[in-house]
């Protein structure tokens, strides 16, 4: 790990703090304080019964994805869990029915670095089920070296956004036809450093390549996707909602390949693992966003408390970039032709 990089993530770090800080204290009376009154603490005890809802949730075999997996079907959702790795699917799956007898869950196979892979899951889940409540797209890569998927994308690019923007493509005539649906987009704070440089969208061979830089734009092309979607859904008249979330700062496997880079990453992990909250706390905004009456389309949720990384889910605001118009029109025009799947 040089120093250069382990500078930039430093920075970044605290830029983000910083930033956030002073907005929430800005905002607190008005935001946080009504969040509060409202509706208290949310908790998975607020979910709803779920019987007859089906839930797909990417990248469910660990993580946030697990968590909220994991309470969607104790709460009575038909859950799938569409994973890349299979044998640690089947372990988490292992895991809930362990934990909830009763669960009503199965493992489906999808690689979303494999557009391929993306149209077999989505073939395969038609002929299983007629409808889609919710679909929440989770899956995602952080920090990592420069490469390229099977489609050739950048590979945190590829799998972020473009996997899960072919993946709802596939699906959305099963949304529009479902009542009261979802689309659930897991972006990050970390959507605050992306930039959406349509030049060299994918660091065509890692010219401008940065591992946080990277994840930053794919994390921010998560909040376009989500923006535009909804606003097509609303041009249309659809009964489904596009909303977003965010985990805070959370214990999860997301980055893990950086200890690898010697004892400056391993110290930084570390402290930030100290200061990080569970992945079970992490999955509640994604959690709200899913089945809370009170959310509607557009809507962005995440940790309620210090700098948005920890506490009770609460509705949160992205930043300007992320609310580009122009930006969401051109990146789903781009994403449709890159993945070759168009709608709506």
């Amino acid at each position: 790990m040089n120093k250069k990089l382990l500078g930039s993530i430093a920075m970044i770090l605290a830029g983000v703090g910083v930033y956030t800080y002073v907005r929430a204290q800005r905002n607190n009376h008005h935001s946080l304080v009504g969040e509060t009154a409202t509706s208290g603490h949310w908790t998975t005890e607020y979910m709803p019964d779920l019987t007859g809802k089906i839930i797909v949730v990417t990248g469910a075999n660990s993580g946030i994805g697990f968590e909220a997996a994991k309470e969607f079907a104790r709460k009575g959702a038909q859950t799938i869990l569409a994973c890349r790795n299979m044998d640690k699917a089947q372990a988490a799956f292992a895991q809930i029915q362990t934990e909830i007898p009763h669960a009503s869950a199965e493992i489906m196979r999808l690689d979303l670095a494999s557009l391929s892979s993306v149209h077999q899951f989505a073939a395969a889940f038609k002929t299983k089920y007629n409808r889609l409540n919710v679909l929440v797209n989770n899956a995602g890569l952080g920090g990592i070296p420069y490469s390229t998927t099977d489609d050739g994308f950048e590979t945190q690019f590829g799998v972020n956004h473009l996997g899960h923007f072919a993946l709802t493509g596939l699906l959305i005539d099963l949304l529009l036809k479902t009542p009261d649906a979802r689309v659930v987009n897991v972006s990050s704070g970390g959507h605050r450093f992306g930039n959406m440089d349509f030049d060299n969208l994918m660091y065509e061979g890692g010219k401008g390549y940065s591992v946080m830089g990277a994840y930053g734009r794919s994390k921010l092309a998560n909040l376009l996707f989500t923006y535009e979607l909804q606003c097509r859904l609303e041009a249309v008249g659809a009964n489904c909602i596009a909303v977003a979330a965010h985990p805070g700062a959370s214990s999860t496997n997301l980055g893990s390949h950086l200890e690898k880079d010697g004892w400056h990453m391993r110290l930084l992990l570390s402290t930030m693992g100290a200061l990080a909250q569970s992945a079970a706390m992490g999955a509640l905004p994604t959690l709200r966003a899913a089945v809370d009456s009170d959310v509607r389309g557009g809507d962005y949720y995440g940790s309620g408390g210090l700098m948005e990384a920890r506490g009770y889910p609460v509705k949160v605001q992205s930043n300007a970039a992320s609310h580009n118009t122009t930006d969401q029109r051109r990146l789903w025009d781009i994403s449709q032709e890159l993945v070759k799947v168009r709608y709506l």
